[in-house]
Protein backbone atom coordinates (compact mmCIF):
# COMPACT_ATOMS: atom_id res chain seq x y z
CA UNK A 1 0.00 0.00 0.00
CA UNK A 2 2.33 2.23 0.80
CA UNK A 3 4.54 2.01 -2.75
CA UNK A 4 1.26 2.61 -4.25
CA UNK A 5 0.64 5.82 -2.42
CA UNK A 6 4.36 6.41 -3.39
CA UNK A 7 3.09 6.15 -6.51
CA UNK A 8 0.07 8.19 -6.48
CA UNK A 9 1.47 11.39 -5.24
CA UNK A 10 -0.43 11.88 -2.63
CA UNK A 11 0.53 15.14 -0.05
CA UNK A 12 -0.22 13.54 3.61
CA UNK A 13 -1.58 10.30 4.98
CA UNK A 14 -3.44 9.96 8.08
CA UNK A 15 -2.91 6.67 9.62
CA UNK A 16 -5.34 5.84 13.04
CA UNK A 17 -3.14 3.11 14.66
CA UNK A 18 0.03 1.33 13.49
CA UNK A 19 0.05 -2.32 12.61
CA UNK A 20 1.88 -4.94 15.38
CA UNK A 21 2.76 -7.52 13.06
CA UNK A 22 6.96 -7.59 13.53
CA UNK A 23 7.12 -8.32 9.65
CA UNK A 24 5.65 -4.95 8.48
CA UNK A 25 5.52 -2.62 11.74
CA UNK A 26 6.47 1.16 10.60
CA UNK A 27 8.13 -0.02 7.72
CA UNK A 28 5.07 1.72 5.30
CA UNK A 29 5.42 4.81 7.54
CA UNK A 30 8.90 5.21 6.73
CA UNK A 31 8.46 4.75 3.48
CA UNK A 32 6.55 7.36 3.07
CA UNK A 33 8.33 9.47 4.78
CA UNK A 34 11.30 8.75 2.59
CA UNK A 35 9.29 9.70 -0.14
CA UNK A 36 8.36 13.35 1.58
CA UNK A 37 5.10 12.36 2.39
CA UNK A 38 3.50 13.99 5.64
CA UNK A 39 2.34 11.38 7.77
CA UNK A 40 0.15 11.96 10.90
CA UNK A 41 -0.58 8.68 13.32
CA UNK A 42 -3.17 8.49 15.99
CA UNK A 43 -6.34 9.68 14.94
CA UNK A 44 -8.87 7.29 15.57
CA UNK A 45 -6.51 5.02 17.22
CA UNK A 46 -8.77 3.26 20.09
CA UNK A 47 -11.96 2.69 17.39
CA UNK A 48 -9.72 1.26 14.67
CA UNK A 49 -8.17 -1.25 17.48
CA UNK A 50 -11.45 -2.05 18.95
CA UNK A 51 -13.00 -2.86 15.03
CA UNK A 52 -9.92 -5.22 14.97
CA UNK A 53 -9.55 -6.70 17.72
CA UNK A 54 -9.04 -9.71 17.11
CA UNK A 55 -6.34 -9.35 14.73
CA UNK A 56 -4.56 -7.17 17.45
CA UNK A 57 -5.13 -9.75 19.87
CA UNK A 58 -3.74 -12.46 17.80
CA UNK A 59 -0.76 -10.03 17.63
CA UNK A 60 0.17 -9.13 21.09
CA UNK A 61 -0.68 -12.09 22.79
CA UNK A 62 -0.84 -14.82 20.61
CA UNK A 63 -4.48 -15.77 21.58
CA UNK A 64 -8.27 -15.21 20.02
CA UNK A 65 -9.91 -12.37 21.49
CA UNK A 66 -12.57 -13.40 23.73
CA UNK A 67 -15.59 -11.86 24.48
CA UNK A 68 -18.19 -13.12 27.61
CA UNK A 69 -21.58 -13.11 27.44
CA UNK A 70 -24.28 -12.86 30.38
CA UNK A 71 -27.64 -12.71 30.54
CA UNK A 72 -28.62 -11.93 34.14
CA UNK A 73 -31.79 -10.52 36.43
CA UNK A 74 -31.06 -7.54 38.46
CA UNK A 75 -30.60 -9.90 41.50
CA UNK A 76 -27.46 -11.69 39.18
CA UNK A 77 -29.02 -14.47 38.34
CA UNK A 78 -27.83 -16.07 35.11
CA UNK A 79 -29.50 -19.08 35.32
CA UNK A 80 -32.58 -20.77 37.47
CA UNK A 81 -31.19 -22.93 40.30
CA UNK A 82 -31.29 -26.11 37.71
CA UNK A 83 -29.48 -24.67 35.34
CA UNK A 84 -32.33 -23.35 32.83
CA UNK A 85 -31.66 -19.85 31.41
CA UNK A 86 -33.98 -20.08 28.39
CA UNK A 87 -34.86 -17.11 28.55
CA UNK A 88 -33.97 -14.49 30.63
CA UNK A 89 -33.99 -11.68 28.26
CA UNK A 90 -36.14 -10.35 26.21
CA UNK A 91 -36.67 -10.49 22.06
CA UNK A 92 -34.63 -7.46 21.22
CA UNK A 93 -31.37 -8.75 23.47
CA UNK A 94 -31.52 -12.00 21.68
CA UNK A 95 -31.54 -10.56 18.44
CA UNK A 96 -28.76 -8.53 19.24
CA UNK A 97 -26.98 -11.89 20.78
CA UNK A 98 -27.54 -13.34 17.36
CA UNK A 99 -25.94 -10.43 16.01
CA UNK A 100 -22.99 -10.93 17.84
CA UNK A 101 -22.48 -14.78 17.17
CA UNK A 102 -22.45 -13.59 13.75
CA UNK A 103 -18.83 -11.95 14.32
CA UNK A 104 -17.44 -15.22 15.79
CA UNK A 105 -15.82 -17.56 14.69
CA UNK A 106 -16.42 -20.02 17.69
CA UNK A 107 -19.02 -20.24 20.39
CA UNK A 108 -18.10 -21.52 24.01
CA UNK A 109 -20.33 -23.36 26.61
CA UNK A 110 -20.09 -25.75 29.64
CA UNK A 111 -21.52 -29.18 29.73
CA UNK A 112 -24.47 -27.92 32.11
CA UNK A 113 -25.38 -25.91 29.37
CA UNK A 114 -25.24 -28.23 27.36
CA UNK A 115 -27.61 -30.65 29.14
CA UNK A 116 -29.91 -28.23 30.35
CA UNK A 117 -30.99 -26.31 27.03
CA UNK A 118 -29.49 -28.29 24.25
CA UNK A 119 -28.35 -24.94 22.52
CA UNK A 120 -27.89 -25.27 19.29
CA UNK A 121 -25.74 -22.00 19.33
CA UNK A 122 -27.21 -20.79 15.10
CA UNK A 123 -27.18 -17.73 13.77
CA UNK A 124 -31.19 -17.33 13.43
CA UNK A 125 -31.29 -13.67 11.70
CA UNK A 126 -32.44 -13.19 7.92
CA UNK A 127 -29.43 -12.55 5.80
CA UNK A 128 -26.76 -13.89 8.53
CA UNK A 129 -28.24 -17.99 9.03
CA UNK A 130 -25.10 -19.06 6.55
CA UNK A 131 -22.63 -17.78 9.73
CA UNK A 132 -22.77 -20.45 12.34
CA UNK A 133 -20.00 -20.40 14.37
CA UNK A 134 -18.12 -23.31 15.15
CA UNK A 135 -19.34 -25.15 18.36
CA UNK A 136 -16.52 -26.01 21.30
CA UNK A 137 -18.08 -27.58 24.84
CA UNK A 138 -15.94 -26.88 27.81
CA UNK A 139 -15.41 -30.25 29.81
CA UNK A 140 -13.40 -31.90 32.04
CA UNK A 141 -14.64 -35.11 31.56
CA UNK A 142 -14.76 -38.03 28.55
CA UNK A 143 -18.71 -37.59 27.15
CA UNK A 144 -20.40 -37.69 24.32
CA UNK A 145 -20.80 -34.47 22.36
CA UNK A 146 -23.61 -33.90 19.65
CA UNK A 147 -22.29 -33.85 16.02
CA UNK A 148 -20.63 -30.92 15.17
CA UNK A 149 -19.30 -29.71 18.15
CA UNK A 150 -15.30 -30.49 19.82
CA UNK A 151 -14.25 -30.50 23.29
CA UNK A 152 -12.01 -28.70 24.82
CA UNK A 153 -10.59 -29.43 28.67
CA UNK A 154 -9.72 -25.70 30.12
CA UNK A 155 -9.99 -22.26 28.61
CA UNK A 156 -6.29 -22.15 28.28
CA UNK A 157 -7.13 -24.58 25.25
CA UNK A 158 -8.33 -21.92 22.86
CA UNK A 159 -4.90 -20.37 22.71
CA UNK A 160 -3.99 -23.67 20.62
CA UNK A 161 -3.20 -23.02 16.96
CA UNK A 162 -5.42 -25.72 15.69
CA UNK A 163 -8.94 -23.26 16.37
CA UNK A 164 -9.81 -20.94 13.97
CA UNK A 165 -10.26 -17.48 14.37
CA UNK A 166 -9.56 -14.90 16.35
CA UNK A 167 -12.41 -13.91 17.81
CA UNK A 168 -14.11 -16.55 20.07
CA UNK A 169 -17.91 -16.12 22.29
CA UNK A 170 -18.07 -17.53 25.39
CA UNK A 171 -21.84 -18.16 26.51
CA UNK A 172 -22.20 -20.21 29.52
CA UNK A 173 -23.34 -21.22 32.05
CA UNK A 174 -21.70 -20.01 35.14
CA UNK A 175 -18.26 -22.16 35.56
CA UNK A 176 -17.96 -21.46 32.10
CA UNK A 177 -17.79 -17.84 32.53
CA UNK A 178 -16.01 -18.13 36.25
CA UNK A 179 -13.37 -20.15 33.99
CA UNK A 180 -12.70 -17.35 32.07
CA UNK A 181 -13.04 -14.71 34.19
CA UNK A 182 -10.53 -16.51 36.81
CA UNK A 183 -7.95 -17.11 33.66
CA UNK A 184 -7.89 -14.14 32.98
CA UNK A 185 -8.81 -14.57 29.15
CA UNK A 186 -11.93 -12.14 29.16
CA UNK A 187 -11.28 -9.13 27.04
CA UNK A 188 -14.68 -7.67 26.27
CA UNK A 189 -17.48 -8.15 28.57
CA UNK A 190 -21.60 -8.10 27.22
CA UNK A 191 -24.12 -7.49 30.20
CA UNK A 192 -27.82 -8.40 28.81
CA UNK A 193 -29.88 -7.35 32.22
CA UNK A 194 -33.65 -8.09 32.11
CA UNK A 195 -36.08 -6.27 34.39
CA UNK A 196 -36.50 -9.52 36.69
CA UNK A 197 -35.94 -11.31 39.79
CA UNK A 198 -35.00 -14.60 40.37
CA UNK A 199 -34.03 -15.47 43.75
CA UNK A 200 -32.64 -18.97 44.34
CA UNK A 201 -30.74 -19.25 40.89
CA UNK A 202 -27.41 -19.70 39.81
CA UNK A 203 -24.45 -16.88 39.77
CA UNK A 204 -20.70 -16.58 38.85
CA UNK A 205 -20.03 -18.77 42.17
CA UNK A 206 -16.64 -19.80 40.96
CA UNK A 207 -15.14 -16.90 40.63
CA UNK A 208 -14.32 -14.22 43.18
CA UNK A 209 -11.25 -12.05 44.21
CA UNK A 210 -9.27 -11.95 47.19
CA UNK A 211 -8.74 -8.51 47.60
CA UNK A 212 -11.94 -6.05 46.96
CA UNK A 213 -9.50 -3.44 45.85
CA UNK A 214 -8.13 -5.76 42.93
CA UNK A 215 -11.65 -5.54 41.40
CA UNK A 216 -11.52 -1.46 40.68
CA UNK A 217 -9.46 -0.35 37.44
CA UNK A 218 -10.12 -3.64 35.83
CA UNK A 219 -13.24 -3.33 33.25
CA UNK A 220 -14.11 0.50 31.20
CA UNK A 221 -17.34 0.51 29.74
CA UNK A 222 -17.84 1.18 26.52
CA UNK A 223 -21.37 1.31 26.04
CA UNK A 224 -24.93 1.27 27.51
CA UNK A 225 -28.14 0.65 25.82
CA UNK A 226 -31.48 -0.10 25.76
CA UNK A 227 -33.20 -3.32 24.02
CA UNK A 228 -36.85 -3.50 24.72
CA UNK A 229 -37.29 -3.95 28.29
CA UNK A 230 -33.64 -5.11 28.56
CA UNK A 231 -30.19 -3.36 28.78
CA UNK A 232 -27.06 -3.86 27.60
CA UNK A 233 -23.83 -3.13 29.03
CA UNK A 234 -20.47 -3.15 27.30
CA UNK A 235 -17.16 -3.48 29.03
CA UNK A 236 -13.71 -3.79 27.70
CA UNK A 237 -11.13 -5.57 30.00
CA UNK A 238 -8.12 -2.92 31.05
CA UNK A 239 -4.92 -4.40 30.54
CA UNK A 240 -1.20 -2.59 30.11
CA UNK A 241 0.76 -3.49 27.33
Amino acid sequence: CSDLLVEAGVARVVVATGDPDSRTNGKGLERLRAAGIETVIGIGADAAQRSMAGFFTRQRYGRPFITLKLAMSLDGAIAMADGRSKWITGEFARRHSHVERSRHEMIVVGRGTLNADQPSLDVRLPGLEDRRPDRLLLTMQDVDVPAGWRTINAPGDVLTDDLRGDHILVEGGADTAASFLSADLVDRLLLYRAPILVGNGRTLGGYGLEDLADAHGRWHRLDTRRLGSDTLDVYERVRSE
